[in-house]
Protein backbone atom coordinates (compact mmCIF):
# COMPACT_ATOMS: atom_id res chain seq x y z
CA UNK A 1 0.00 0.00 0.00
CA UNK A 2 2.94 2.35 0.06
CA UNK A 3 3.32 2.75 -3.71
CA UNK A 4 -0.21 4.09 -3.93
CA UNK A 5 0.71 6.05 -0.87
CA UNK A 6 3.21 7.66 -3.30
CA UNK A 7 1.21 7.98 -6.01
CA UNK A 8 -1.21 9.89 -3.84
CA UNK A 9 1.36 12.59 -2.69
CA UNK A 10 2.56 12.13 -6.64
CA UNK A 11 -0.90 13.48 -7.60
CA UNK A 12 -1.56 16.05 -4.85
CA UNK A 13 1.93 17.57 -5.81
CA UNK A 14 1.07 17.46 -9.80
CA UNK A 15 -2.54 19.25 -9.15
CA UNK A 16 -1.23 21.75 -6.10
CA UNK A 17 1.35 23.43 -9.16
CA UNK A 18 -1.07 22.72 -11.30
CA UNK A 19 -4.25 24.91 -9.62
CA UNK A 20 -1.50 27.53 -9.11
CA UNK A 21 -0.35 27.92 -12.97
CA UNK A 22 -4.23 27.72 -13.98
CA UNK A 23 -4.71 30.21 -11.37
CA UNK A 24 -2.82 32.96 -13.30
CA UNK A 25 -4.96 32.21 -16.89
CA UNK A 26 -8.21 32.31 -14.56
CA UNK A 27 -7.22 35.74 -13.23
CA UNK A 28 -5.09 36.98 -16.08
CA UNK A 29 -8.73 37.19 -18.17
CA UNK A 30 -9.02 40.22 -16.03
CA UNK A 31 -6.65 41.21 -13.63
CA UNK A 32 -3.60 40.60 -16.69
CA UNK A 33 -0.50 38.16 -15.51
CA UNK A 34 1.61 41.44 -14.06
CA UNK A 35 4.48 40.67 -11.44
CA UNK A 36 1.74 42.21 -9.03
CA UNK A 37 -0.73 39.75 -10.31
CA UNK A 38 1.75 36.36 -9.88
CA UNK A 39 3.09 37.50 -6.61
CA UNK A 40 -0.33 37.70 -5.36
CA UNK A 41 -0.73 34.26 -6.14
CA UNK A 42 2.48 32.81 -5.07
CA UNK A 43 2.31 34.26 -2.25
CA UNK A 44 -0.69 33.39 -1.43
CA UNK A 45 -0.73 29.85 -2.07
CA UNK A 46 2.55 29.22 -0.55
CA UNK A 47 1.14 30.89 2.90
CA UNK A 48 -2.14 28.20 2.16
CA UNK A 49 0.20 25.63 2.02
CA UNK A 50 2.19 26.15 5.22
CA UNK A 51 -1.15 26.15 6.43
CA UNK A 52 -1.91 22.77 5.20
CA UNK A 53 1.56 20.93 6.51
CA UNK A 54 0.87 22.46 9.97
CA UNK A 55 -2.78 21.13 9.98
CA UNK A 56 -2.17 17.95 8.05
CA UNK A 57 1.12 17.03 10.88
CA UNK A 58 -1.56 17.78 13.74
CA UNK A 59 -4.16 16.00 11.58
CA UNK A 60 -2.09 12.76 11.14
CA UNK A 61 -1.26 12.58 14.83
CA UNK A 62 -4.80 12.67 16.01
CA UNK A 63 -6.33 10.06 13.46
CA UNK A 64 -3.61 8.27 11.60
CA UNK A 65 -5.87 6.51 9.44
CA UNK A 66 -5.89 6.14 5.46
CA UNK A 67 -9.23 6.66 5.45
CA UNK A 68 -8.62 10.03 6.82
CA UNK A 69 -6.56 11.01 4.64
CA UNK A 70 -8.33 10.07 1.52
CA UNK A 71 -11.26 11.76 2.70
CA UNK A 72 -9.37 14.94 2.95
CA UNK A 73 -7.92 14.52 -0.38
CA UNK A 74 -11.35 14.10 -1.85
CA UNK A 75 -12.59 17.88 -0.37
CA UNK A 76 -9.43 19.00 -1.51
CA UNK A 77 -10.17 17.64 -4.98
CA UNK A 78 -13.88 18.76 -4.78
CA UNK A 79 -13.02 22.28 -3.83
CA UNK A 80 -10.51 22.88 -6.39
CA UNK A 81 -13.02 21.19 -8.80
CA UNK A 82 -15.21 24.18 -8.08
CA UNK A 83 -13.38 27.03 -8.43
CA UNK A 84 -14.35 28.10 -12.05
CA UNK A 85 -18.41 27.56 -10.81
CA UNK A 86 -18.08 29.95 -7.79
CA UNK A 87 -15.39 31.93 -9.54
CA UNK A 88 -17.45 33.04 -12.89
CA UNK A 89 -19.77 35.52 -12.06
CA UNK A 90 -17.15 37.21 -9.42
CA UNK A 91 -15.13 37.36 -12.95
CA UNK A 92 -17.63 38.59 -14.62
CA UNK A 93 -18.03 41.06 -12.11
CA UNK A 94 -14.84 41.82 -12.04
CA UNK A 95 -14.43 42.63 -15.88
CA UNK A 96 -17.70 44.95 -15.68
CA UNK A 97 -16.00 46.94 -12.60
CA UNK A 98 -12.42 47.19 -15.13
CA UNK A 99 -14.27 48.60 -17.78
CA UNK A 100 -15.80 51.21 -15.91
CA UNK A 101 -12.26 51.76 -13.59
CA UNK A 102 -14.76 50.97 -10.36
CA UNK A 103 -11.50 50.16 -8.34
CA UNK A 104 -13.08 49.07 -4.94
CA UNK A 105 -15.23 46.59 -6.97
CA UNK A 106 -12.18 45.36 -8.72
CA UNK A 107 -9.64 45.17 -5.79
CA UNK A 108 -12.57 43.41 -3.80
CA UNK A 109 -13.40 40.61 -6.75
CA UNK A 110 -9.76 40.06 -6.88
CA UNK A 111 -9.53 38.96 -3.02
CA UNK A 112 -12.26 37.22 -3.17
CA UNK A 113 -10.77 35.12 -6.06
CA UNK A 114 -7.45 34.33 -4.02
CA UNK A 115 -9.94 33.77 -1.27
CA UNK A 116 -10.90 31.05 -3.16
CA UNK A 117 -8.19 28.94 -3.66
CA UNK A 118 -7.42 28.42 0.31
CA UNK A 119 -9.47 25.99 1.10
CA UNK A 120 -8.12 23.03 -1.56
CA UNK A 121 -4.65 24.25 -1.53
CA UNK A 122 -4.85 23.84 2.28
CA UNK A 123 -6.52 20.97 2.15
CA UNK A 124 -4.21 19.61 -0.48
CA UNK A 125 -0.63 20.97 1.38
CA UNK A 126 -1.71 18.36 4.48
CA UNK A 127 -1.11 15.15 2.04
CA UNK A 128 2.17 15.07 2.39
CA UNK A 129 2.58 15.31 5.89
CA UNK A 130 -0.36 12.69 6.47
CA UNK A 131 1.82 10.47 3.95
CA UNK A 132 4.89 10.53 5.90
CA UNK A 133 3.26 9.97 9.00
CA UNK A 134 1.41 6.41 7.56
CA UNK A 135 4.92 5.61 5.89
CA UNK A 136 6.37 5.57 8.98
CA UNK A 137 7.12 2.39 10.54
CA UNK A 138 10.76 2.69 12.15
CA UNK A 139 11.72 5.71 13.71
CA UNK A 140 15.43 4.67 12.73
CA UNK A 141 13.80 5.69 8.80
CA UNK A 142 12.29 8.79 9.42
CA UNK A 143 14.68 11.11 7.43
CA UNK A 144 14.59 8.64 4.13
CA UNK A 145 10.85 8.83 4.36
CA UNK A 146 10.08 12.24 4.45
CA UNK A 147 13.00 12.74 1.99
CA UNK A 148 11.15 10.30 -0.34
CA UNK A 149 8.00 12.18 0.01
CA UNK A 150 8.84 15.09 -0.37
CA UNK A 151 10.98 14.29 -3.45
CA UNK A 152 8.19 12.59 -5.02
CA UNK A 153 5.15 15.47 -4.39
CA UNK A 154 7.84 17.67 -5.79
CA UNK A 155 8.23 15.74 -9.33
CA UNK A 156 4.53 15.60 -9.21
CA UNK A 157 4.52 19.13 -9.06
CA UNK A 158 6.98 19.29 -11.84
CA UNK A 159 4.86 18.03 -14.15
CA UNK A 160 1.87 20.05 -12.97
CA UNK A 161 3.90 23.37 -13.93
CA UNK A 162 4.07 22.30 -17.47
CA UNK A 163 0.81 20.28 -18.42
CA UNK A 164 -1.39 22.72 -17.96
CA UNK A 165 0.74 25.24 -19.75
CA UNK A 166 1.54 23.45 -22.79
CA UNK A 167 -0.71 20.94 -23.05
CA UNK A 168 -4.05 21.43 -21.21
CA UNK A 169 -5.06 24.98 -21.25
CA UNK A 170 -4.28 25.74 -25.04
CA UNK A 171 -6.31 22.21 -26.19
CA UNK A 172 -9.56 22.64 -23.43
CA UNK A 173 -9.63 25.39 -21.61
CA UNK A 174 -9.04 26.61 -18.02
CA UNK A 175 -12.44 25.77 -16.94
CA UNK A 176 -11.61 21.75 -18.17
CA UNK A 177 -7.96 22.01 -16.96
CA UNK A 178 -9.69 22.59 -13.02
CA UNK A 179 -11.90 19.61 -13.91
CA UNK A 180 -9.26 17.37 -15.35
CA UNK A 181 -6.63 17.45 -12.51
CA UNK A 182 -9.48 17.56 -9.58
CA UNK A 183 -11.26 14.55 -11.53
CA UNK A 184 -7.77 13.07 -11.76
CA UNK A 185 -7.25 13.91 -7.97
CA UNK A 186 -10.69 12.81 -6.84
CA UNK A 187 -9.71 9.27 -8.34
CA UNK A 188 -7.04 8.86 -6.26
CA UNK A 189 -9.22 9.39 -3.48
CA UNK A 190 -12.19 7.63 -4.22
CA UNK A 191 -9.72 4.61 -5.14
CA UNK A 192 -7.61 4.92 -1.87
CA UNK A 193 -10.78 4.91 0.34
CA UNK A 194 -11.90 1.45 -1.54
CA UNK A 195 -8.62 -0.07 -1.25
CA UNK A 196 -7.49 0.97 2.56
CA UNK A 197 -11.19 -0.65 3.30
CA UNK A 198 -13.35 2.51 3.68
CA UNK A 199 -15.63 1.23 0.96
CA UNK A 200 -18.91 3.03 2.40
CA UNK A 201 -17.59 6.20 2.59
CA UNK A 202 -15.89 5.65 -1.39
CA UNK A 203 -19.37 5.30 -2.43
CA UNK A 204 -20.49 7.94 -0.68
CA UNK A 205 -18.43 10.44 -2.21
CA UNK A 206 -19.50 9.34 -5.36
CA UNK A 207 -22.11 12.20 -5.45
CA UNK A 208 -18.32 14.88 -5.75
CA UNK A 209 -17.82 14.08 -9.66
CA UNK A 210 -21.80 14.04 -9.94
CA UNK A 211 -21.61 17.79 -8.69
CA UNK A 212 -18.08 18.41 -10.38
CA UNK A 213 -19.18 17.45 -14.18
CA UNK A 214 -22.73 19.01 -14.19
CA UNK A 215 -21.18 22.78 -12.64
CA UNK A 216 -18.42 21.81 -15.45
CA UNK A 217 -21.34 21.62 -17.55
CA UNK A 218 -22.73 24.58 -16.76
CA UNK A 219 -19.96 26.81 -16.61
CA UNK A 220 -18.95 25.51 -20.24
CA UNK A 221 -22.37 26.76 -22.14
CA UNK A 222 -21.59 30.24 -20.89
CA UNK A 223 -19.46 32.91 -22.03
CA UNK A 224 -15.95 33.93 -19.97
CA UNK A 225 -17.24 37.35 -20.22
CA UNK A 226 -20.20 38.85 -21.40
CA UNK A 227 -18.45 42.42 -22.76
CA UNK A 228 -20.84 44.47 -24.44
CA UNK A 229 -20.31 44.25 -28.45
CA UNK A 230 -18.53 40.29 -27.98
CA UNK A 231 -18.42 38.32 -30.64
CA UNK A 232 -15.83 35.65 -30.04
CA UNK A 233 -13.46 35.02 -26.90
CA UNK A 234 -11.11 31.79 -26.63
CA UNK A 235 -8.17 31.37 -24.35
CA UNK A 236 -4.84 30.34 -25.90
CA UNK A 237 -1.44 29.62 -24.54
CA UNK A 238 -0.53 32.73 -23.87
CA UNK A 239 -3.91 35.01 -24.20
CA UNK A 240 -7.50 35.50 -23.09
CA UNK A 241 -8.45 36.52 -26.45
CA UNK A 242 -11.74 38.71 -27.03
CA UNK A 243 -13.12 40.08 -30.40
CA UNK A 244 -15.81 42.91 -29.68
CA UNK A 245 -17.91 44.66 -32.60
CA UNK A 246 -19.09 48.07 -31.47
CA UNK A 247 -20.75 50.54 -34.28
CA UNK A 248 -19.42 48.67 -37.44
CA UNK A 249 -15.70 48.42 -36.00
CA UNK A 250 -13.72 45.71 -34.60
CA UNK A 251 -12.05 45.44 -31.87
CA UNK A 252 -9.09 43.07 -30.16
CA UNK A 253 -8.78 42.72 -26.44
CA UNK A 254 -6.25 40.64 -25.04
CA UNK A 255 -6.84 39.65 -21.38
CA UNK A 256 -7.67 42.31 -18.61
CA UNK A 257 -9.22 44.20 -21.50
CA UNK A 258 -7.53 47.29 -20.83
CA UNK A 259 -6.20 48.24 -23.66
CA UNK A 260 -7.23 47.85 -28.21
CA UNK A 261 -4.76 45.84 -29.83
CA UNK A 262 -6.15 46.19 -33.08
CA UNK A 263 -9.17 47.94 -34.92
CA UNK A 264 -10.86 46.69 -38.04
CA UNK A 265 -13.64 48.81 -40.26
CA UNK A 266 -14.19 47.31 -43.37
CA UNK A 267 -14.23 51.24 -45.07
CA UNK A 268 -12.11 53.12 -42.89
CA UNK A 269 -8.41 53.05 -42.25
CA UNK A 270 -7.97 55.68 -39.46
CA UNK A 271 -8.63 54.54 -35.68
CA UNK A 272 -6.77 58.17 -34.51
CA UNK A 273 -4.23 55.89 -32.40
CA UNK A 274 -0.58 54.91 -32.13
CA UNK A 275 -0.79 52.74 -35.20
CA UNK A 276 -1.17 56.06 -37.98
CA UNK A 277 1.76 57.40 -35.93
CA UNK A 278 4.01 54.72 -37.05
CA UNK A 279 3.59 55.76 -40.82
CA UNK A 280 5.83 58.99 -40.09
CA UNK A 281 8.48 57.22 -39.66
CA UNK A 282 10.84 57.49 -42.75
CA UNK A 283 10.10 61.03 -43.13
CA UNK A 284 12.39 62.05 -40.17
CA UNK A 285 15.06 61.29 -42.98
CA UNK A 286 16.22 64.06 -45.19
CA UNK A 287 14.72 64.34 -48.36
CA UNK A 288 12.16 61.37 -48.29
CA UNK A 289 9.35 62.58 -50.30
CA UNK A 290 7.75 59.72 -52.11
CA UNK A 291 6.41 56.68 -50.02
CA UNK A 292 7.77 54.18 -52.31
CA UNK A 293 11.10 55.44 -50.60
CA UNK A 294 9.56 52.28 -47.73
CA UNK A 295 11.05 49.20 -48.86
CA UNK A 296 10.45 46.64 -46.01
CA UNK A 297 8.89 46.94 -42.86
CA UNK A 298 9.15 44.64 -39.50
CA UNK A 299 6.39 45.07 -37.18
CA UNK A 300 7.05 43.56 -33.93
CA UNK A 301 3.29 42.61 -31.81
CA UNK A 302 1.55 42.35 -34.82
CA UNK A 303 -1.22 41.62 -32.91
CA UNK A 304 -4.29 41.40 -35.67
CA UNK A 305 -2.84 43.25 -37.96
CA UNK A 306 -3.89 47.12 -38.04
CA UNK A 307 -0.38 48.58 -38.76
CA UNK A 308 0.15 46.17 -41.59
CA UNK A 309 -2.97 46.88 -42.85
CA UNK A 310 -2.35 50.62 -43.13
CA UNK A 311 1.01 50.47 -43.85
CA UNK A 312 0.15 47.83 -47.29
CA UNK A 313 -2.41 50.58 -48.14
CA UNK A 314 -0.08 53.68 -47.58
CA UNK A 315 3.50 52.47 -49.05
CA UNK A 316 2.33 49.65 -51.31
CA UNK A 317 3.20 46.04 -51.60
CA UNK A 318 6.62 46.13 -49.58
CA UNK A 319 7.51 43.26 -47.66
CA UNK A 320 6.09 42.83 -44.15
CA UNK A 321 7.44 40.87 -41.34
CA UNK A 322 4.99 40.55 -38.43
CA UNK A 323 6.12 39.50 -35.20
CA UNK A 324 3.28 38.12 -32.86
CA UNK A 325 3.67 35.56 -30.38
CA UNK A 326 0.64 33.98 -29.25
CA UNK A 327 -0.11 31.95 -33.16
CA UNK A 328 -3.93 32.50 -32.20
CA UNK A 329 -3.90 35.76 -32.50
CA UNK A 330 -2.22 35.49 -35.74
CA UNK A 331 -5.38 33.01 -36.60
CA UNK A 332 -8.31 35.75 -35.22
CA UNK A 333 -6.53 38.36 -37.24
CA UNK A 334 -7.08 36.50 -40.35
CA UNK A 335 -10.52 35.83 -39.52
CA UNK A 336 -11.97 38.43 -37.58
CA UNK A 337 -9.47 41.52 -39.11
CA UNK A 338 -9.16 40.57 -42.90
CA UNK A 339 -5.18 40.19 -42.18
CA UNK A 340 -4.92 38.42 -45.57
CA UNK A 341 -2.23 41.02 -47.46
CA UNK A 342 -0.11 38.90 -49.58
CA UNK A 343 2.64 41.38 -48.79
CA UNK A 344 2.50 40.55 -44.80
CA UNK A 345 4.68 37.32 -43.43
CA UNK A 346 3.18 36.43 -40.18
CA UNK A 347 5.54 35.31 -38.18
CA UNK A 348 4.70 33.43 -34.36
CA UNK A 349 7.52 33.79 -32.86
CA UNK A 350 8.82 36.16 -29.82
CA UNK A 351 9.73 39.69 -31.09
CA UNK A 352 13.52 39.63 -30.23
CA UNK A 353 13.99 36.33 -30.42
CA UNK A 354 12.89 36.17 -34.44
CA UNK A 355 14.90 39.60 -34.84
CA UNK A 356 17.99 37.99 -33.94
CA UNK A 357 17.44 35.39 -36.36
CA UNK A 358 16.44 37.17 -39.09
CA UNK A 359 18.83 37.64 -42.08
CA UNK A 360 16.48 40.91 -43.40
CA UNK A 361 16.88 44.14 -42.76
CA UNK A 362 14.14 46.95 -42.58
CA UNK A 363 13.72 50.63 -43.32
CA UNK A 364 11.37 50.73 -40.66
CA UNK A 365 11.07 48.43 -37.25
CA UNK A 366 7.64 49.22 -35.09
CA UNK A 367 7.50 48.09 -31.60
CA UNK A 368 4.17 47.77 -30.44
CA UNK A 369 4.27 44.83 -28.27
CA UNK A 370 2.05 46.27 -25.65
CA UNK A 371 0.17 44.41 -22.67
CA UNK A 372 -1.63 47.80 -21.39
CA UNK A 373 0.10 49.40 -19.35
CA UNK A 374 2.80 47.35 -19.27
CA UNK A 375 5.55 47.01 -21.96
CA UNK A 376 7.76 43.70 -21.97
CA UNK A 377 10.90 44.55 -20.26
CA UNK A 378 13.15 42.18 -22.73
CA UNK A 379 11.88 44.83 -25.48
CA UNK A 380 13.45 47.99 -24.10
CA UNK A 381 17.16 47.33 -23.56
CA UNK A 382 20.26 48.64 -24.72
CA UNK A 383 21.10 44.99 -26.05
CA UNK A 384 17.60 44.77 -27.44
CA UNK A 385 18.19 48.10 -29.59
CA UNK A 386 21.18 46.80 -30.70
CA UNK A 387 19.62 44.17 -32.46
CA UNK A 388 16.88 46.56 -33.65
CA UNK A 389 20.14 48.54 -35.11
CA UNK A 390 21.51 45.83 -36.90
CA UNK A 391 17.94 45.00 -38.54
CA UNK A 392 17.95 48.48 -39.84
CA UNK A 393 19.07 49.78 -43.55
CA UNK A 394 21.46 52.85 -43.35
CA UNK A 395 18.75 54.87 -43.51
CA UNK A 396 16.49 52.86 -41.19
CA UNK A 397 13.81 53.92 -38.20
CA UNK A 398 12.72 52.02 -35.00
CA UNK A 399 9.40 53.29 -33.69
CA UNK A 400 8.02 52.31 -29.98
CA UNK A 401 4.33 52.71 -28.51
CA UNK A 402 4.84 54.16 -25.40
CA UNK A 403 2.72 54.67 -22.02
CA UNK A 404 2.94 57.19 -20.01
CA UNK A 405 0.62 59.55 -17.33
CA UNK A 406 -0.01 63.50 -17.49
CA UNK A 407 2.02 63.57 -14.33
CA UNK A 408 4.53 61.11 -14.68
CA UNK A 409 6.56 60.37 -17.85
CA UNK A 410 9.40 58.45 -16.03
CA UNK A 411 9.05 55.42 -18.57
CA UNK A 412 9.38 57.94 -21.73
CA UNK A 413 12.72 59.50 -20.42
CA UNK A 414 13.78 55.75 -19.71
CA UNK A 415 12.95 54.42 -23.28
CA UNK A 416 14.74 57.92 -24.85
CA UNK A 417 18.01 57.65 -23.03
CA UNK A 418 17.94 54.14 -23.62
CA UNK A 419 17.32 53.89 -27.39
CA UNK A 420 20.34 57.54 -27.30
CA UNK A 421 22.74 54.78 -26.22
CA UNK A 422 22.42 52.90 -30.00
CA UNK A 423 20.96 55.86 -32.05
CA UNK A 424 22.24 59.54 -32.92
CA UNK A 425 18.78 61.40 -33.07
CA UNK A 426 15.49 60.39 -30.77
CA UNK A 427 12.09 62.38 -31.32
CA UNK A 428 9.05 61.91 -28.87
CA UNK A 429 5.45 62.36 -30.12
CA UNK A 430 2.59 62.29 -28.21
CA UNK A 431 -0.75 60.38 -29.43
CA UNK A 432 -3.39 62.69 -28.68
CA UNK A 433 -6.17 61.97 -26.24
CA UNK A 434 -4.55 58.74 -24.46
CA UNK A 435 -2.07 57.87 -22.55
CA UNK A 436 0.47 56.75 -25.39
CA UNK A 437 3.17 58.26 -26.81
CA UNK A 438 5.63 57.49 -30.03
CA UNK A 439 9.49 57.20 -29.89
CA UNK A 440 10.89 57.85 -32.94
CA UNK A 441 15.02 56.99 -33.33
CA UNK A 442 16.99 57.21 -36.45
CA UNK A 443 19.98 55.32 -37.75
CA UNK A 444 21.62 58.23 -39.31
CA UNK A 445 21.71 61.84 -37.27
CA UNK A 446 19.19 63.53 -38.37
CA UNK A 447 16.81 66.58 -37.35
CA UNK A 448 13.03 67.60 -36.92
CA UNK A 449 13.41 70.04 -39.70
CA UNK A 450 13.72 66.99 -42.00
CA UNK A 451 10.22 66.11 -41.07
CA UNK A 452 8.86 69.73 -42.04
CA UNK A 453 10.26 69.30 -45.06
CA UNK A 454 8.81 66.02 -46.27
CA UNK A 455 5.81 67.11 -44.84
CA UNK A 456 5.50 70.21 -47.55
CA UNK A 457 6.60 67.75 -50.15
CA UNK A 458 3.98 65.46 -49.59
CA UNK A 459 1.61 67.87 -49.81
CA UNK A 460 2.82 69.58 -52.87
CA UNK A 461 2.71 66.38 -54.81
CA UNK A 462 -0.83 66.36 -54.25
CA UNK A 463 -0.92 62.35 -54.92
CA UNK A 464 0.14 61.19 -51.53
CA UNK A 465 -2.67 58.86 -49.82
CA UNK A 466 -4.14 61.05 -47.11
CA UNK A 467 -3.82 58.89 -44.00
CA UNK A 468 0.07 59.24 -44.94
CA UNK A 469 -0.96 63.41 -45.01
CA UNK A 470 -2.99 62.86 -41.69
CA UNK A 471 -0.84 60.57 -39.81
CA UNK A 472 2.78 62.51 -41.09
CA UNK A 473 0.70 66.22 -39.78
CA UNK A 474 -0.51 64.24 -36.85
CA UNK A 475 2.99 63.91 -35.66
CA UNK A 476 4.16 67.34 -36.45
CA UNK A 477 1.46 68.68 -33.97
CA UNK A 478 2.18 66.62 -31.73
CA UNK A 479 6.01 66.57 -31.06
CA UNK A 480 7.15 66.82 -27.50
CA UNK A 481 11.11 68.18 -25.85
CA UNK A 482 13.16 65.40 -26.15
CA UNK A 483 13.83 64.38 -22.45
CA UNK A 484 17.15 64.37 -20.69
CA UNK A 485 18.20 61.87 -17.49
CA UNK A 486 15.92 58.94 -17.90
CA UNK A 487 17.58 55.65 -16.62
CA UNK A 488 19.21 53.47 -19.27
CA UNK A 489 17.60 50.10 -19.74
CA UNK A 490 19.73 47.15 -19.59
CA UNK A 491 19.30 43.25 -20.22
CA UNK A 492 20.59 43.50 -16.16
CA UNK A 493 18.81 45.87 -15.11
CA UNK A 494 14.98 47.00 -16.56
CA UNK A 495 12.54 47.33 -13.74
CA UNK A 496 9.60 48.29 -16.67
CA UNK A 497 6.81 47.29 -14.29
CA UNK A 498 8.14 48.78 -11.46
CA UNK A 499 8.27 51.89 -12.72
CA UNK A 500 4.87 51.35 -14.89
CA UNK A 501 3.11 50.09 -11.45
CA UNK A 502 4.51 53.34 -9.80
CA UNK A 503 3.01 55.36 -12.28
CA UNK A 504 -0.37 54.18 -12.03
CA UNK A 505 -0.30 54.03 -8.46
CA UNK A 506 0.38 57.89 -8.53
CA UNK A 507 -2.25 58.41 -11.13
CA UNK A 508 -4.52 56.91 -8.83
CA UNK A 509 -4.00 58.75 -5.48
CA UNK A 510 -3.90 61.86 -7.88
CA UNK A 511 -7.73 60.99 -8.51
CA UNK A 512 -6.81 60.42 -12.42
CA UNK A 513 -9.56 57.66 -12.88
CA UNK A 514 -12.79 60.34 -11.31
CA UNK A 515 -11.31 62.62 -13.89
CA UNK A 516 -11.94 60.09 -16.68
CA UNK A 517 -15.50 58.95 -15.40
CA UNK A 518 -15.97 63.14 -15.54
Amino acid sequence: MTRYLYLTVFTAGMTTLAIELTASRLLGAVFGSSNLVWASIIGLILIYLTVGYFLGGWWADRSPHARTLYSILAWGAFAAGMIPLIARPVLRLAADAFDQLQLGALFGSFSVILILFSLPVVLLGAISPFAIRLSLHDPQEAGKVSGRVYGISTMGSFIGTFWPVLVTIPLIGTTLTFGLFSGLLLGVALVGLWLYGDRRRALYYLWMPVILVISLLLVLNSPIKTSQGQIYETESAYNYIQVLEVDGYRLLRLNEGQGIHSVWHPERLDYYGPWEMFLAAPFFNPNVDDAQDMESMAIVGLAAGTLARQATEVFGDIPIDGYEIDPQIIDVGREYFDMNQANLNAIARDGRWGLAQSENTYSVVALDAYRPPYIPWHLTTVEFFQIVRDRLSDDGVVVVNVGSSPQDRRLIDGMVATMQQVFPSVYVVDVPESFNSVVYATVQPTQIENLYRNYLSLEERGDVHPLLMEAVGRVILNQQPVPEGGMVFTDDRAPIEWITNNMVLNFLISGGVEEISQ
